[in-house]
């Protein structure tokens, strides 16, 4: 059975009357910022659905950097060993 991928950050709603919310002043390109006006975007909402994301992929990035040494050392094991489950499977 594949294993599940963990699950992503929720994504906030698009107008939430959350008081953890903090007003920030971005610098955009002009041009970008005048289509997403005019096609009436939720710019608030997309630039945090995109700052999630960036901390999600950041956060596991530094995971796998801080686990990298066990990752191989388990990898080597593998390789030398097999795992538990070699002398059962059919496929």
């Amino acid at each position: 059975m594949p294993t599940a991928l963990p699950a992503p950050l929720p994504v906030p709603p698009a107008r939430s009357q959350d008081r953890s919310r903090k007003a920030v002043n971005l610098t955009l390109d002009r041009e970008l910022l005048r289509q997403g006006k005019e096609l009436g975007l939720n710019l608030s909402s997309i630039a945090e659905q995109a700052l999630a994301r960036a901390v999600q992929e950041r956060l596991d990035q530094l995971w796998l950097a801080e686990n990298a040494g066990a990752i191989q050392a388990y990898n080597r094991r593998v390789a030398e060993r097999g795992v538990f489950s070699d002398g059962l499977r059919t496929f």
